[in-house]
């Protein structure tokens, strides 16, 4: 078996790959970034560290690399043998991805097994996306056929890959926990075995619980911490205030999940308080911020503060938990971040009401629209 991965950075390497490996496939890794490419290519081996309780040193092996943006043919050549291909490289790169796919259908034959495509991205329904990609590239005349030798599954993933030390290496620094679910349906009659990997009949749920847990609280936590002068996420949350103001947008997040899905209140109490300790891990040394980088995509309209304010605000329930996290995302002042810049810049140049509808993609009139620019007006202050 070969799965092709998209994406060798330290997600792709220390959780995708890694998963994958274990599962026996054979790994070859795609990626633009010439020297990491170079650095597998002459690898034989790279060994990712767990840290926390029960975590252990896992090696990876036996993998090739191939740089997509220079050896399109030899990554075709991967992918037409290939069983499984997977992408970690960010939402806003599938499209860069879907050529590639799109001409490894082309050449693979009718009568061959389907290619198993999966985004692994911190986004809803990222599978999807990257077909819609790939079909715009296609005809409609040809598109049907494509698309029967391929199998498209949307997927849920979850694990805290910090910024790495200095010197690491190829070597990744990760936390134990992880979870990956897979959604079943497509796969039909057979889904394809990857231990610790699982199948779910409805993946939504699952997304939603993870997105507007993980990592409406992990960004939280970067921004509050920020403003209150921390620089590791762990430290962060050992201040009572920066804790009780985490706390309170995920217990509104929490009250969206249950009355969304089918989780109970216990159960969604349970995992958020797990997702709060995973947040503690002393031995992840993230900083508030590497998490709070890329604020704009995070204020955007289906991401993690915006799309569940939205709804909740819809419904008439309570949101101001969610819109402090905003607002402190939106002082998020970190030079070293091109799109913290681009957000002071925008707050610069344009009134409260269109940065409310260009960025979070809120229209006046929305039931959240008045709180959001109100917000904004306030952070134009100190722009």
């Amino acid at each position: 078996m070969k799965a092709v991965h998209f994406g060798a950075g330290n997600i792709g390497r220390g959780f995708v790959g890694l998963l994958l490996h274990e599962a026996g496939y054979e790994i070859v890794f795609a990626d633009v970034a010439a020297p990491l490419i170079d650095a597998l290519a002459a690898s034989g081996s790279y060994t990712v560290h767990e840290v926390g309780e029960g975590g252990r040193d896992r090696v990876v092996d036996g993998f090739r690399a191939v740089n997509s943006a220079t050896d399109a043919a030899a990554l075709l050549d991967e992918l037409s043998g290939a069983d499984v291909a997977t992408t970690a490289v960010g939402p806003n790169v599938l499209r860069f991805i879907a050529p590639h796919l799109v001409m490894a259908l082309r050449e693979r034959p009718a009568d061959a097994s389907p290619l198993v495509i999966m985004a692994c991205e911190n986004a809803i329904n990222a599978t999807d996306r990257l077909r819609d990609e790939m079909a715009v590239l296609s005809s409609p005349e040809e598109w049907p056929s494509l698309v029967a030798r391929a199998v498209f599954a949307n997927t849920a993933v979850d694990r805290i890959v910090p910024g790495q030390p200095e010197g690491a290496g190829l070597d990744v620094t990760v936390e134990t926990f992880f979870e990956w679910a897979i959604e079943r349906p497509p796969f039909g009659a057979e889904a394809p075995e990857i231990p610790g990997v699982h199948f779910v009949a409805d993946l939504t749920p699952y997304i939603e619980r993870k997105l507007f847990t993980v990592n409406t609280g992990h960004a939280a936590t970067a921004y509050f911490g920020f403003l209150a002068g921390h620089r590791r996420i762990s430290d962060a949350l050992g201040d009572p205030d920066v804790m009780r103001a985490v706390e309170h947008a995920l217990r509104q997040t929490s009250a969206l999940i249950v009355a969304k899905h089918e989780f109970t209140e216990v159960e969604q109490a349970q995992y958020r308080e797990k997702i709060l300790a995973r947040f503690r891990n002393p031995d992840l040394p993230d900083t508030v911020e590497r998490v709070g980088r890329q604020p704009l995509r995070k204020l955007g309209r289906h991401e993690r503060f915006v799309g569940p304010a939205a709804e909740l605000a819809s419904m008439g329930l309570p949101v101001d938990g969610l819109l402090a996290a905003i607002g402190a995302a939106l002082r998020f002042d970190v030079p070293a971040d091109p799109e913290s810049v681009e957000l002071r810049q925008l707050l610069r140049s344009r009134d409260a009401a269109t940065f409310v509808d260009d960025v979070t993609g809120i229209s006046e009139g929305h039931p959240l629209a008045a709180d959001l620019i109100a917000l904004v007006g306030a952070a134009k202050e100190g722009a």
